[in-house]
């Protein structure tokens, strides 16, 4: 035994003496990545070293040979997301010019040494995952997650006997084949995030024979029903995932017994499960002895019971967000607090009421709690300044009052803190001043005031990570904050709108903020003088100074900020023209990703640019409320994405303008009070079929209502108020259903939404048409008309109407009026004539009253 030991270890010791040999490339291997090559799309060039003038292939991008035979072993094509996470965000077009796309081919399958495989994070967009990969057999590990591959999971994929790692996350649908069960050795599995995998069926039993493997992941997809008890048998597991998601019915668990024999189990998600009925859930899991990760968010959880004795181990995470129990409760379960080994808590989101309960303090490891999105009702508790370790503390959306205590300095760990949407009052404490460790600071949405303190922009720390993320969005601090955070160079994120802030802001004060992406000081008070020439340290990509004294020239300072995707310069006191050289400057190279533009309230005249062709991001426009002549420009009509513009309230004219022709997808227009003239095109209700809002009050259009209004059946807003229509009401209003839906939305808003899903209101906060509380005002609301009914119209049907006086829109949505509301017959539409007046909307019969609704 010793000599065989002897042997082994001499052997050993040679083979390690022996000189480094360099991998050749085998050139039939050379040629089959060649031809593997050839098929694929490659706009980054990332595979620029795969060529015939490149002999050795092992050292080709994602290569690896065996160092003795030189086969090709190894194939890693993976793209990686986190080169493209710049500090001014994610550069989401620059990573999807780095996946490789097109197919994939056959060819793959000559290399029989192959047994790594990772193409995932690709966009082989819509392809089939490849049958013949059930082919290689050498396979161990084969990597086709998020992919853009599609579709049913080939039954070949059973045949790779060898295989150890399989990860087809966000590419399949359809059935599970049973061939999967036949990989014996697979030990790791992850089949999550394809919401349509499963049909609706339950979750084959036949994983439950998988006895190799040590992750499942299931979570996310479209299995239903009971979870099968076979899958108890698989008693090597470290994590099991069959969280569902809200668009299908959740797994019903009827009991957790299963579970009981995975001794090794750390990992368990079980979100959106329905374990109304598994009465000693708590019991059996708390039995497993490696227990250490518990996800029930979004679960059902049976009638509570405070249990008797409780004895988790290992657990050091417990996520319960958005949980209920039947019947409900309104209060943090007290076994929770007997959990002393917790690193993680997530209650977020469960309707609990009260004081936030001392029991927390008996868990002093933890490092991160979230309390956020209930009802809590008292102050911030000293127990919770005593939790030391703490990285990372959200208590946002509850009733908490009072104020912040000193002792929020005991919190030295502190990486982010987030208070907002709270009723905490005082001041900022001066011991915010130890969380050297601080990243991310969240304090909007109070009534907090005072002066920023100076030593707030003196969090640093050792480690040169400084605060990168601050929020005092709508407060009531006051003073100026530059000569606080003027000196936090590594400050991302600053929102300070909504606040009693004042005075001057020069070039020093932001010298050091160099880098600075999203800056918002809308709503204060705050006068901006900087030099002709200067040119800001930093490069926004979100820029609000609305209400700031900017003007009264057009900023030259914007030139350089060509990353931007949301402006705000609204009310800024700019007399000024738009400077067409400029725009075209700033677009000249590259289209501008810029896809909110607000320049609304100020006193910019002379003709819009027609410059518009490289701008073809904005989904967003407000001119409202300047100076502007002309008509549109014939460029508008290259915004292909645009879904609110709004410029009401000054001098356009000429007729509806043509350039809107292309815009197909707006949501929002308002041409009110211009000087625009001639007829309503009907072209308008045929090419903007997705229209919501359309306000062209107080212009001098003429002419009739075209029919064609009556195809946006998305309408919910049409207001064509003192104009100089004539003729018949369209009869067909009354098929403009979406009226007459009652809103019951809490955020009624309408939105734009760019591209990368950000979303801002197609309205503003100034003088728009706010729609905060309405899903609709009126058809006509306002119409400086007489309304005579024909006395041969006939009657047919009766509903609830209400009628309304005529009233300025608000920043509320409409001002307090008089509001008639009775039960009246519902006319037909053929019937009324419409004549001009300068009254305000007359009812002329008591029993007719033309469709001027309003629902509340």
């Amino acid at each position: 035994m010793n000599s065989s030991i002897y042997i082994l270890v001499f052997v050993q010791l040679w083979l390690f003496s022996l000189p480094c040999r360099e991998s050749v490339c085998i050139p039939s291997e050379r040629e089959t990545l060649l031809k593997f090559k050839n098929n694929l799309i490659d706009p980054s060039n990332k595979l620029w070293s795969w060529n015939h003038n490149n002999t050795n292939c092992c050292h080709w991008y994602g290569v690896l040979c065996h160092n003795l035979t030189s086969h090709l072993l190894q194939l890693h094509l993976h793209t990686y997301d986190s080169a493209f996470d710049h500090s001014y965000g994610f550069d989401v077009n620059a990573y999807e010019r780095s996946q490789i796309g097109g197919e994939i081919s056959p060819c793959l399958a000559d290399l029989k040494h192959l047994n790594y495989l990772d193409l995932s994070a690709n966009e082989f967009l819509g392809t089939a995952i490849p049958s013949f990969l059930g082919t290689m057999t050498s396979l161990t590990h084969l990597d086709l997650s998020d992919s853009g591959f599609y579709g049913k999971i080939p039954p070949q994929i059973g045949n790779l006997s060898n295989l150890v790692y399989l990860d087809l996350r966000e590419v399949a649908n359809g059935r599970v084949p049973s061939q999967i069960g036949n990989l014996s050795k697979l030990r790791y599995l992850d089949l999550s995030d394809n919401y349509f995998l499963g049909e609706g069926m339950a979750i084959p039993s036949f994983l439950g024979t998988m006895s190799s493997l040590t992750q499942l992941d299931l979570s996310y997809t479209g299995f239903m029903g009971k979870i099968p008890c076979q899958i108890g048998n698989l008693s090597n597991l470290l994590y099991l995932g069959l969280g569902g998601h809200s668009s299908l019915e959740p797994l019903f668990v009827e009991n957790v017994e299963w579970v009981s024999s995975m001794w090794k189990l750390e990992y368990l998600h079980l979100s959106y499960a329905n374990l109304s009925k598994a009465f000693h859930w708590l019991h059996t899991l708390q039995s497993l002895p490696s227990l250490t990760h518990l996800y029930f968010s979004e679960c059902t959880l049976p009638h509570y019971n405070e249990p008797s004795l409780l004895n988790f181990s290992s657990l050091q995470t417990l996520h319960l967000y958005n949980t209920s129990y039947s019947p409900a409760i309104s209060f943090v379960p007290k076994w929770i607090f007997k959990l002393k080994k917790l690193v993680s808590l997530q209650l977020q989101g469960n309707e609990i009421q009260g004081p936030i309960p001392g029991g927390i303090r008996n868990l002093s490891l933890l490092q991160n709690l979230d309390l956020s999105e209930n009802s809590f009702s008292s102050s911030i508790p000293n127990c919770l300044y005593g939790l030391h370790r703490l990285k990372f503390l959200d208590l946002r959306l509850n009733n908490l009052h009072g104020t912040i205590s000193d002792a929020l300095g005991n919190l030295t760990s502190l990486v982010e803190l987030h208070l907002s949407s709270n009723q905490l009052e005082g001041t900022i404490p001066t011991s915010l001043g130890n969380l050297t460790s601080l990243v991310e600071l969240d304090l909007s949405r109070n009534q907090l005031e005072g002066t920023i303190p100076t030593f707030l922009g003196n969090l640093r720390n050792l480690r040169e990570i400084d605060l990168k993320y601050l929020y005092l969005s709508i407060n009531k601090f006051s003073g100026n904050p530059f000569e606080s955070l003027g000196s936090l160079s590594k400050l991302s994120t600053l929102l300070i709108d909504g606040n009693n802030f004042q005075g001057v802001v020069n070039e020093d004060d932001l010298a050091n903020l160099t880098s600075l992406k999203e800056f918002d000081a809308s709503g204060n008070n705050f006068t901006l003088k900087v030099g002709p020439n200067w040119i800001p340290n930093f490069q926004l990509i979100y820029l609000d100074v609305t209400s700031w004294q900017i003007g009264p020239n057009f900023p030259s300072w914007i030139l350089s900020q060509n990353k931007l995707q949301y402006v705000g310069l609204s009310n800024t006191g700019i007399l000024d023209s738009i400077p067409t050289q400029m725009w075209e400057a700033l677009s000249q190279d590259k289209p501008m990703k810029l896809e909110f533009m607000n320049l609304a309230s100020n006193n910019l005249s002379g003709e819009i640019p027609d410059c518009w062709k490289n701008w073809t991001f904005l989904v967003d426009v407000k001119l409202q409320s300047n100076h502007f002549v002309g008509n549109l420009p014939q460029s508008m009509g290259s915004l292909a994405d645009l879904q609110s513009l709004q410029i009401r309230n000054n001098t356009l004219s000429g007729i509806f303008p043509t350039s809107l022709k292309k815009t197909s997808q707006l949501i929002s227009l308002d041409l009110g009070e211009n000087n625009l003239s001639g007829t309503i095109p009907p072209w308008v209700g045929e090419k903007l079929s997705n229209m919501k809002i359309l306000r062209l009050r107080s212009n001098s259009f003429s002419g009739h209502i075209p029919n064609e209004i009556c195809q946006m059946s998305l309408l919910q807003v049409l207001d064509l108020a003192k104009n100089n229509l004539s003729g018949n009401i369209p009869s067909c209003f009354r098929n403009l259903s979406a009226m007459t839906l009652v809103n019951r939305s809490t955020d009624p808003r309408i939105y734009s939404t760019a591209p990368d899903n950000k979303q801002f209101s197609s309205v503003s906060e100034d003088r728009d048409l706010n729609m905060v509380g309405w899903t609709l005002w009126s058809v006509l609301r306002g119409l400086d008309m007489k309304v005579v009914m024909n006395r041969e119209a006939s009657m047919e049907g009766s509903r609830d109407i209400t009628a309304t006086t005529e009233g300025e829109l608000t920043n509320t949505g409409v001002q307090k009026e008089t509001i008639l509301k009775r039960k009246v017959k519902k006319p037909t539409f053929e019937g009324f004539r419409l004549k001009e007046s300068n009254e305000n909307c007359q009812l002329t019969r008591s029993s007719t009253i033309l469709l001027l609704m309003l629902h509340i």
